[in-house]
């Protein structure tokens, strides 16, 4: 994964677009332009909202673009990332900041008290088998909310393209035992999941669009919470 560049969808419009042309697009689409102006002819109070990029630290073509009230706390931002990437055995997480995760952040903290001053915040899911998620704000704005949660999906990536490891045709599969026991990323097709050995970890798992695929028995389904 990571040989091309990575394209991402549009929660608005559909569009297709480039994971570098994505914040570019986001300002102009005419469908969120759209909502925003709705969202502006309701009562609720304006507040500050943050457009933040979200990605693995290690797999960069999986991304999340989400705007977020400065409101809210982290603990609704690991809730978020919690359930469209990660949760699989309830394990422990903590939010850092410092490149190296230096400094631990209270989950009780509202967002805008820490972007206030830092413009990228670290998240780590699980401390055995660890998810780390890397965290920028993009832009900020003052607005009033365009939905009642405190996240709006605002893009998110395609999931990667790869090839059955036994064919070169798309994979829709991954096998767990290639992936532990032999290191390599085993991706299969349908036809090929069907009569790739694998005794040791059970049948092959759908692939989902998520950076956890295949830790800690992670099998998705890798969908927005709301």
């Amino acid at each position: 994964m990571g040989t091309k560049q990575s394209k991402g969808i549009c929660s608005y419009c559909a569009k297709e677009t480039s994971k570098g042309a994505m914040a570019k697009h986001l300002t102009t689409c005419p469908e969120r332009l759209a909502v925003i102006a709705k969202a502006e002819q309701g009562k609720a109070p304006p507040e500050t909202l943050y457009h933040l990029r979200v990605q693995d630290a290690y797999i960069k073509d999986f991304w999340l673009d989400l705007e977020m009230r400065g409101s809210k706390t982290l603990k609704a931002l690991d809730d978020y990332l919690r359930s469209i990437w990660l949760e699989c055995c309830g394990h422990m997480s903590d939010f850092f900041l410092g490149r190296a995760f230096e400094y631990e952040v209270s989950k009780g903290r509202k967002i805008e008290s820490i972007l206030a001053t830092n413009s990228e915040l670290n998240h780590i899911y699980d401390f055995g088998t660890s998810s780390k998620t890397l965290i920028k704000a993009v832009s900020v704005r003052t607005g009033k909310p365009t939905t009642k949660h405190a996240i709006a999906l605002l893009a998110r990536n395609k999931i990667p393209e790869t090839e059955c490891i036994e064919c070169g045709k798309p994979a829709t599969y991954l096998c767990e035992e290639c992936m532990i026991e032999d290191e390599v990323w085993g991706t299969l097709c349908s036809q090929h999941a069907e009569t790739h050995p694998h005794d040791n970890y059970g049948e092959p798992i759908p692939l989902v669009n998520s950076p956890r695929l295949g830790m800690c028995g992670y099998d998705g389904p890798a969908e927005p919470p709301y």
